[in-house]
């Protein structure tokens, strides 16, 4: 509701600041709310997660008189407040990684989209006790499901050893992040690589033998790194289809 939190905010003289660290690529593909439009004064960002491009953030606000106020503050505030650089040899990549989301953005974001929903679903029909049922599990490219009572780091260390990198998370009733009880997963990186629904399916299943049935890691880790060979080729870029991991090679030589 943040028309109305905005509202409120105002009434009193308060700014509103939207943190978009991880959603702004979805803001940006327009399969997620709009801030800005929706009474945020600024908006925050981060530019490598569902904006793909290289490490790094952004502060957005609408240009109006008013704002411009503030944003001259924030301006010197973040530099030279706060950084002592911005970086110059990413800006190229920024820019590169901007352009593509202009013109393949709405694309992405919304097989992220419907990656996390298909994920979410297909590890709930797996027996995961997946956060959001009611509300269609996700909006955005995040699912979070609970595997137990402070279990979320040893489900996440399990999953490792399986050939799978997760976020453990803290979920409604943990007391401390060190101890969590659940498991936060992105898909952005999966759709990138040509990942659909079908294949969310097969992910799925992955997730099952290693925290559910308890299959071995190291075996269920030959199938992954094999389901992992056929998907090696980025999407949703102007290089369509070449090799992203070809600087691995490169750095061995």
């Amino acid at each position: 509701p943040l028309k109305e939190l905005a509202d409120v905010a105002h009434e009193v003289g308060a700014k509103v600041v939207y943190d978009a660290a991880h959603v702004l690529g979805l803001i940006a593909g327009g399969k997620f709310q709009q801030p800005l439009k929706e009474g945020a004064d600024v908006m925050s960002g981060s530019t490598h997660k569902t904006l793909p491009g290289p490490q790094g953030g952004m502060i957005l606000a609408n240009k109006t008189r008013e704002e411009e106020k503030y944003i001259k503050q924030l301006d010197w505030g973040v530099f030279p407040g706060v950084t002592s650089s911005y970086h110059l040899h990413h800006v190229a990549a920024k820019a590169i990684a901007f352009a593509e989301h202009l013109q393949f953005g709405k694309e992405y974001a919304e097989q992220i989209v419907k990656n996390a929903k298909k994920l979410a679903e297909a590890l709930y029909n797996h027996g995961f006790d997946v956060l959001g049922r009611d509300y269609g599990f996700t909006e955005s490219h995040q699912i979070l499901f609970k595997v137990g009572k402070e279990k979320g780091k040893e489900a996440a260390e399990i999953l490792e050893e399986g050939g799978i990198i997760a976020n453990m998370n803290m979920v409604p009733g943990d007391e401390h992040p060190l101890r969590p009880s659940g498991i936060r997963l992105g898909v952005q990186e999966l759709t990138r690589l040509g990942m659909k629904e079908g294949e969310m399916e097969e992910v799925a299943k992955f997730f099952k033998r290693l925290l559910i049935d308890r299959e071995e890691p190291a075996k269920v880790r030959k199938d992954v790194v094999e389901f992992k060979r056929e998907y090696r080729h980025i999407h949703y870029c102007f290089h369509e289809g070449e090799d992203p991991y070809k600087f691995i090679e490169l750095l061995k030589i």
